[in-house]
């Protein structure tokens, strides 16, 4: 899977908004996560969009997360920055397997992503891996 750098600033964003637990002004958002203040405001503006965050104008307006930061995967991020990626294509004759290992592999990726969410990351302990974590969160669909 390739992660644009279009998604990786999304997926910053979305965190710094749900470290924040509130209101954040976009100029607050580029210049805590580096991301180029265009760049930002047009992100900004597409997770609005899709519905992941909500906005407010004027001097005590910003963005926040539109829902609580434990239930916005970074898959849901994900799916709205880069889209559905398609299947694998098709592999001629001996390789044809491969085929197989590829949408395996997606699903997995897209099913480790999902599970993980923007609380997860914000309440990760300092100093330990995440995927060390990862098998003892709870997962977003209540499974264990």
């Amino acid at each position: 899977m390739r992660i644009s750098a279009r998604t990786q600033y999304a997926l910053r964003a979305m965190v710094a908004l749900a470290a924040a637990g509130g209101l954040m002004h976009a100029e607050q958002i580029a210049t805590e996560q580096r991301i180029p203040r265009r760049f930002c405001d047009n992100i900004l503006l597409h997770l609005r969009r899709v519905g992941l965050i909500h906005s407010q104008r004027g001097p005590e307006g910003g963005y926040w997360l539109a829902r609580p930061p434990e239930k916005i995967s970074l898959a849901d991020v994900i799916r709205v920055t880069e889209g559905v990626e398609p299947p694998a294509g098709d592999f001629p004759g001996a390789a044809a397997p491969l085929a197989e290992i590829w949408a395996r592999l997606h699903d997995h990726e897209h099913a480790l992503l999902s599970e993980i969410t923007l609380a997860h990351i914000v309440e990760a302990p300092a100093g330990l891996p995440l995927a060390e974590r990862i098998d003892e969160w709870p997962r977003p669909d209540g499974r264990s």
